[in-house]
């Protein structure tokens, strides 16, 4: 059984909690680093779970939950800019400044979880971001793994939880004709695969693209969700420009519930390449959409009558 300490930066997100389990069921000693640490309510006596209270930004912090890591995972992300925190800030600065740590530590392994799609050149900062974000890793920590996951699905996710939410509505709009094309994984397949690469002999490759077992268009998931829930709503194409306008209108709020990023993901396809190493790569068979909609969408209600 491994025994090796392995910290998780964003070990309290969605995407952390599901490689803090997974790890410590592999028998791994788990420094779970956030800035508000929370013991997971499924440790059990004899569980090696530590909490350490740190901010990716802050250096010392850093550190100070590296020191004594054989390991490390970045699962820390941020979806929406604030004031106060920007794209560049968490995933490129500290990303770069945690790699550069990690080295210095002499830790063995660093995981940087990314997304499918990360490049220079994308009209959305978020993945501009991401891409220079895999750069300053790479530059900090040459043996460093990149996990690129398509969109992350779950019990309690926010993609899957948004789609039925839409199954509220008399009418539920598309992004355009609802054809971008989606490889939805499931969370706890992208902590196996961490796992694995964490395991006494990883695979040589050091860039993974992470999907799940079928490719959907955006109106087939629709379709999926709404068929678990047991009712039928029409679907209403709606520009893209549209889109990008109601994001401009949302964008002064505290909390806008649409950005103008996230209609930029929404009009690329997030499928995984074939070139790179996979699920298959690490022997592991990820879960589908359509079986896991029970456990996922069990918790929620629609609504309807």
């Amino acid at each position: 059984m491994a025994t090796h300490t392995i910290t998780v930066f964003g070990g309290t997100g969605f995407l952390g909690r599901a490689i803090v389990r997974e790890l410590v069921e592999a028998g791994h000693r788990v420094r779970v680093a956030a800035r508000h640490p929370v013991r997971p309510g499924w440790v059990e006596a004899g569980d090696a779970v530590e909490l350490v209270r740190a901010d990716i930004r802050d250096a010392e912090d850093t550190a100070a939950a590296l020191d004594g890591a054989s390991g490390v995972v970045n699962a820390v992300s941020l979806y929406v800019e604030s004031r106060d925190v920007r794209f560049r800030d968490i995933h490129v600065d500290a990303a770069g400044q945690l790699a550069r740590l990690a080295q210095v530590a002499g830790v063995e392994h660093l995981i940087h979880v990314s997304g499918i799609g990360a490049d220079p050149r994308s009209r959305s900062a978020y993945v501009r971001a991401r891409a220079a974000g895999e750069a300053a890793v790479i530059e900090a920590f040459a043996r460093a793994t990149i996990l690129r996951p398509s969109v992350l699905f779950g019990p309690g996710d926010a993609f899957l939880g948004a789609l039925a939410r839409l199954a509220r509505l008399p009418v539920i709009p598309l992004f355009g004709r609802g054809e971008t094309r989606l490889q939805p994984v499931h969370v706890v397949d992208v902590a196996r695969a961490v796992d694995r690469l964490l395991g006494s002999h990883p695979p040589h490759q050091r860039l993974f693209e992470l999907g799940g077992l079928e490719v959907l268009r955006y109106r087939e998931i629709l379709g999926q969700v709404l068929a678990h829930l047991e009712c039928e709503r029409p679907l209403v194409p709606v520009p893209f420009l549209l889109w990008h306008a109601l994001a401009l209108l949302a964008a002064p709020l505290p909390n806008p519930p649409l950005t103008r990023d996230q209609v930029f993901l929404m009009a690329q396809d997030n499928v995984a390449s074939a070139d790179l190493g996979g699920f298959a790569t690490l022997d592991i068979l990820p879960r589908s959409l359509r079986d896991s909609l029970p456990a996922c969408l069990a918790h929620l209600e629609t609504g309807t009558p």
